[in-house]
Order: C-alpha cells, then structure tokens, then sequence
C-alpha cells in the first residue's frame, strides 16, 4: 500500500483512540504503545536521518500514530508527504489547558517511575508548560501551513471534543460502522475534572 494514514498531531490528543478505530475499521495500525517494533519513533528517526525510507521495518502497516519526535516532528511530517504522496495526515488535536494538563501527568508518573527505579531509562522528566505552549501553537500553524490548498489530503481532528466516525470515515473513505467510536482517556480526564470540581466545593463548604 503506498498510500499510508499519518497522525500528525503531538502526543496526548487523542492517539490511542485513533489507532483503536484503525482497527476496528480493518485498518493495519501501529502505535508507540504496544508496538511489535517496541519504539516506532526511533525507528522513523533513524530512518530520517540516514535518509532512507522513512518507515523502512514499518512499510507493512498502513497508518501510524503516536511518534511524535518534538521539535522534528514537522520535517518527518513533510518527508512523509514526500515520500508518500497522496496520503491521509490527521491532525489530531485537543485544548491547549487539557493538552498541558494531560502532559503534567505523564511526566509526574515518569519522575515517580524513576524515583523508585533510578537505573530505569526514562527520559522525559521535566515540567516546561511555557515550551510545551509554543511548541503546541509552532506545531498547528506549520502542518496546517504545509497543507493549505490540499484540504482532501488533511483533516483536523479533536476526540474530545466528540469527533467520531461521521468526520472520520469520509475522509478515509469508508463505511461508517454501527459500533460506537473508541474513545481511549476521554472518559478517565473528565473523571478526574468532576472530583477535580467535588474536592473543590467540599473546601468551600467546609469554610
């Protein structure tokens, strides 16, 4: 399959329930979690930097999510595209506080694991919700500027904001299925806001 599906949007926005549509629509997907590949990311980095096909170990899937590589993640998205014309890029997105909020907690979870397990090889270690902010903003604003005029080819899309199978499916161009769409941590992130929310009344009360 020369044509692939690429999520071109940043961790944390809504990666895992896009791969698990993939799947639920006949779709080959790989994901950085659970990967067989085990780190589908420096597979592509590799790849990149040596200049040879950019999913070289990976051509046998058909749609990829969940690599993003920071500040080059741009360059991969447009070699991407070079490499594979006409292909599907997905943008998934999600709001700014909840994107740096999700953020925060993964890298308190990193900092408890390498707490305990000092020898641990966990990398992403420090809070920089001012970077994250400007690298979210560069993010959007280039790979929407590099598929202007070619909106067949680019579809923004936000999980939590209820985006489904009705936005997804015609842009991939297939049925849309009558099970309900795959929606991984939504539902755990508005959890957490409620008692967010309860914990919040319950001092106010108590004062």
């Amino acid at each position: 399959m020369n044509k692939k599906i690429f999520c071109v949007g940043l961790n944390k926005t809504g990666t895992s329930s896009l791969h698990d549509a993939f799947l639920m629509l006949n779709i080959k997907s790989v994901h950085f979690k659970g990967a067989e590949e085990r780190n589908i990311k420096d597979i592509i980095q590799s790849n990149y930097l040596a200049g040879d096909n950019i999913l070289k170990g990976l051509e046998h899937y058909e749609a990829f999510s969940d690599w993003d590589l920071g500040p080059s993640t741009v360059d991969i998205v447009k070699e991407f595209d070079k490499q594979y014309p006409n292909s599907k890029f997905i943008l998934n997105i999600r709001d700014l506080d909840g994107w740096l909020n999700s953020r925060e907690k993964h890298v308190i979870r990193n900092q408890e694991r390498k707490r305990k397990n000092p020898d641990a090889d966990i990398q992403w270690l420090t809070i920089d919700r001012e970077g994250w902010t400007k690298q979210f903003n560069n993010h959007y604003q280039q790979v929407t500027k590099h598929f202007e005029s070619r909106e067949s080819e680019l579809l923004v899309f936000d999980v939590t904001q209820g985006d489904g199978w009705e936005k997804l499916c015609p842009f991939l161009e297939v049925p849309i299925p009558t099970t309900p769409f795959p929606k991984q941590n939504v539902a755990a992130h508005k959890k957490s806001f409620v008692r967010k929310v309860l914990r919040k009344l319950k001092r106010i009360v108590k004062s």
